[in-house]
């Protein structure tokens, strides 16, 4: 497979990323999927999903044509990336302060992914600065790296800065010069050439394929060297994947029936083509609910804080397990639906995109001790794996 994620045609509904993970998940043997803790979360995660209605939220009700939109959601996910912190927990930690809700008054500290949130709104509406603009974030003399530094100034009780700042601004530079460069200087203008190739039929996939292969900085892949010498790429393609996953949710049809406005072609979005986006939070959460085990070893290297390198054994099998993971969680509440009956609806919205983000949120809600998960056996929450990367 090439640096940029490949696919035949539309009708492809297999995304190579699960092939590319289910041979580095039975290379590097070292995280084991629970198939009896994937049949009991199934069921635990359907039942929340139906009762909390659980949906993706629009960021906006507004036109999806709306260049400045799409330009904020398209910076916002090429930014979304090591957001963890060696002061987890503790108020000195990287943050960003900026109102707590909009048109509030109040200040809070964001911190994690809502401080990139909060630190270009701030940027966007406090200090009138057009940051999520390609034509601006491209150009060192417009927008100097002095002022994208401060851009991301941390809160003052935070003695860290936001991690990986020069990679946050080459890639930036990257993207925005592309933009420019061959789309109009926008990523509606980058929309506006994904219908034009697929004749405004195009799903989530090949967008996916067409952010890998237009920006290098999206390109999430490694060359694993199997134990017995032999060579293969290994794909995530998570930011891309996370992109427009992100595209599909902030614009999410407001009836069964409605078209997708970005996706509207007849086949529609086929945003179940994507997998989840394989970072350090959702590992943590599966292994909690039981679904992913891991060996001592690799407990005792999580527990001691210990980085794992980008590409390593450990993290290559972390990522990798938990794509197939969630695969075989989507798979059983599919059969779960199946097992009840047609009368039961809510089946066509099951997505392993759906599953990722509601186990996101679980992740960050048993952090911090909002919920607690009833009803079936949990294993003790370790901390995530630290690799730092742009990757995720």
């Amino acid at each position: 497979m090439s640096a940029a994620l490949k696919i035949q045609d539309a009708e492809e509904l297999t995304n190579p990323v699960i092939s590319t993970s289910e041979f580095a998940y039975k290379a590097t043997d070292i995280v084991q999927i629970n198939n009896d803790g994937v049949k009991m979360a199934a069921k635990h995660i359907r039942q929340k999903l139906l009762k909390e209605s659980y949906t993706p939220h629009p960021y906006v009700a507004a036109d999806p044509k709306n260049k400045s939109i799409l330009n904020w959601i398209f910076l916002i996910s090429s930014l979304n990336f090591s957001f963890w912190s060696e002061k987890e927990g503790r108020p000195e930690r990287y943050g960003v302060e900026w109102q707590d809700k909009w048109h509030s008054e109040d200040k809070k500290v964001w911190t994690g992914y809502w401080s990139l949130v909060a630190a270009l709104n701030r940027a966007l509406v406090d200090d009138g600065v057009p940051i999520t603009d390609p034509h601006f974030y491209s150009s060192k003399t417009l927008c100097p790296d002095s002022l994208i530094e401060h851009v991301f100034r941390p809160a003052k009780q935070s003695t860290e800065t936001v991690p990986l700042l020069r990679q946050r601004i080459a890639v930036m530079r990257e993207v925005g010069s592309v933009l420019c460069s061959n789309f109009g200087g926008s990523f509606q203008g980058f929309i506006e050439e994904f219908h034009r190739r697929h004749n405004g039929e195009g799903t989530a996939l090949q967008l996916v394929q067409m952010v890998t292969e237009t920006f290098p900085s999206y390109r999430d892949e490694v060359i694993y060297n199997g134990k017995k010498g032999t060579y293969h790429h290994i794909s995530d393609v998570d930011r891309a994947q996370i992109l427009v996953a992100e595209t599909w949710a902030a614009f999410f049809p407001a009836t069964p029936t409605s078209t997708h406005p970005i996706f509207p072609g007849s086949r529609g979005p086929q945003i179940q083509q994507l997998t989840m986006f394989a970072d350090y939070r959702v590992p943590q959460i599966l292994h909690h609910l039981c679904i992913l085990t891991y060996p001592p070893s690799l407990v005792r290297l999580l527990q001691s804080g210990t980085p794992l390198e980008s590409g390593s054994e450990e993290e290559i099998s972390l990522r990798a397990a938990s794509i197939i993971a969630v695969e075989r969680v989507r798979e059983e509440i599919l059969r779960l639906f199946d097992e009840t009956g047609a009368e039961e609806s809510g089946k066509d919205g099951v997505s392993s995109v759906l599953i990722d983000f509601y186990l996101w949120d679980l992740a960050k809600k048993v952090e911090s001790g909002e919920e607690t998960i009833e009803g079936i056996d949990t294993a003790e929450i370790v901390p995530i794996h630290r690799t730092r990367s742009i990757w995720y």
